[in-house]
C-alpha cells in the first residue's frame, strides 16, 4: 500500500533516482578500475552505500507502513548514511595525499561512520545528527579538494569541490525545510535536497573521472 500523503511518494520517488543515478555513476567509474583501482574500490564503496540508504529511504517514504517498521528501516538507512560520509572522507584525504594515507584512514573512519549510526539509535533528532555529521565531513573534504584544485595537484578537483558545494546546499534545504515548490506534483524540502543531491552526484563523477590514473601525484 502506498503511502497516501504526497509529498511521501516524490520523495519516495527521488530516493529511487539517487539510487539510480548512483549506480550509474559507480558503473561509469569502474571503466576506469585498471587506471585506479584504489581510488575506483574506495568511491564504489561511497555509491554503493549511497544506494543502499537511497532504496532504504524509498521505502520508508513510499510504502504506508507502521511505525515499527518505518523505525526499522531508519536503521540500516542510517547505518549506510554513515558509511557514505566516512568513505567520502577517506576518499579525499587519498587524493589529497596518497594511497597511503587513505590505507590509514579507513579504519578510523569507518569506525567513525559506525559509531554515528550507534549515536543515532541511542538519542532522538537523529537527521539533525546526521546533518551536523555530514556538514563537518563535507567541509573538511572540500578544503582538500580546493586545495588541490589551487595547487593544480588533481585534474577534476574543482569539479568535486563544486559538487560538494551542491551537496551542501542541499543538506541545508533539507535542514531548514524553507524550499519547497510544484512541478506537476508537489515537492516538499526532501524532495528538494534529493533532487539537488542528484545533480551533486552527477557533477562529483565527472570531476573523479577527470582524475582517474593521475591520484599518485597528489602525495605530497
Amino acid at each position: 500500500m502506498l503511502n497516501p500523503e504526497i509529498t511521501e511518494l516524490t520523495t519516495a520517488a527521488t530516493d529511487g533516482a539517487i539510487a539510480v543515478v548512483s549506480v550509474a555513476c559507480m558503473a561509469i567509474l569502474r571503466r576506469h578500475r585498471a587506471a585506479s583501482r584504489r581510488r575506483v574500490d574506495l568511491w564504489s564503496w561511497v555509491f554503493g552505500f549511497l544506494t543502499a540508504a537511497a532504496v532504504f529511504g524509498a521505502i520508508a517514504h513510499g510504502l504506508d507502513l507502521t511505525d515499527a517498521i518505518r523505525a526499522w528501516l531508519w536503521r540500516p538507512l542510517f547505518l549506510s548514511l554513515g558509511l557514505v560520509v566516512a568513505l567520502f572522507v577517506v576518499g579525499a584525504v587519498h587524493d589529497f595525499q596518497g594511497e597511503r594515507a587513505g590505507r590509514s584512514a579507513l579504519v578510523p573512519m569507518v569506525a567513525v561512520g559506525v559509531a554515528f549510526f550507534l549515536v543515532t539509535q541511542a538519542i532522538s533528532g537523529a537527521f539533525l545528527v546526521f546533518v551536523l555529521y555530514e556538514a563537518v565531513a563535507m567541509i573538511a573534504a572540500l578544503g582538500m579538494y580546493v586545495v588541490l584544485a589551487w595547487q593544480r595537484r588533481l585534474p577534476g578537483a574543482g569539479v568535486i569541490a563544486t559538487g560538494i558545494v551542491l551537496n551542501i546546499v542541499a543538506a541545508a534545504i533539507q535542514a531548514t525545510g524553507a524550499v519547497s515548490f510544484t512541478f506537476l506534483v508537489p515537492f516538499d524540502h526532501n524532495g528538494v535536497f534529493h533532487l539537488v543531491q542528484i545533480v551533486a552526484i552527477v557533477v562529483m563523477t565527472l570531476g573523479l573521472q577527470m582524475g582517474m590514473g593521475r591520484e599518485d601525484s597528489t602525495a605530497t
